[in-house]
């Protein structure tokens, strides 16, 4: 077998591998295709949070943790955000890559943030980016189409701006 088919081989399984071969889920919709949102989540607040409330209104998921001082920086820009667009059809939901809920309530409250937030991390990744860049913000528009993936902190400004994908 030639060097190359070797390597083409190689990339394929390693493709089919990655992603459980396939069976298990399919791949996190890309900009301009529509999102597959996970049947519920848990949210920290002791609710759930269904597809069919994620899919009534523009979103922006934002993926962060809590030992990330960009994070820290990113989710105040959020959260001005969140309150920017409170009563328009947007929503935010902030996804911690933490595992202990109380260290994420306490930060939460800290920072003084007040968006919703979940642990649900894999489901959300699998449905919106497989990348573990963090933060790491997503925008879905209110008829379910992922138009952004940012990875990286935002000025706020630019966070603010992505109040263009609610619509009164």
């Amino acid at each position: 077998m030639s060097r190359l088919r070797r390597g083409l081989l190689g990339a394929t399984l390693g493709s089919f591998m990655s992603v459980g071969w396939g069976l298990a889920r399919a791949a996190p919709a890309l900009p301009g295709q529509p999102v597959q949102w996970p049947a519920s989540l848990r949210l920290l607040d002791g609710g759930v949070l269904d597809a069919g409330q994620l899919s009534q209104s523009a979103v922006l998921v934002v993926f962060f943790s809590t030992t990330c001082p960009f994070c820290a920086r990113h989710n105040q820009h959020v959260q001005r955000l969140a309150q920017a667009t409170r009563g328009k059809p947007m929503r935010v939901l902030g996804v911690a890559h933490d595992r202990d809920p109380e260290a994420v309530r306490r930060y939460l409250t800290s920072k003084g943030l007040t968006f919703a937030v979940t642990l649900d991390q894999q489901p959300m990744h699998e449905a919106l980016s497989l990348r573990r860049v963090i933060p790491l913000s997503c925008v879905v528009d209110s008829h379910g189409v992922l138009r952004e993936v940012i990875p990286g902190e935002m000025f706020e400004e630019d966070v603010m701006a992505l109040a263009r994908w609610a619509r009164a």
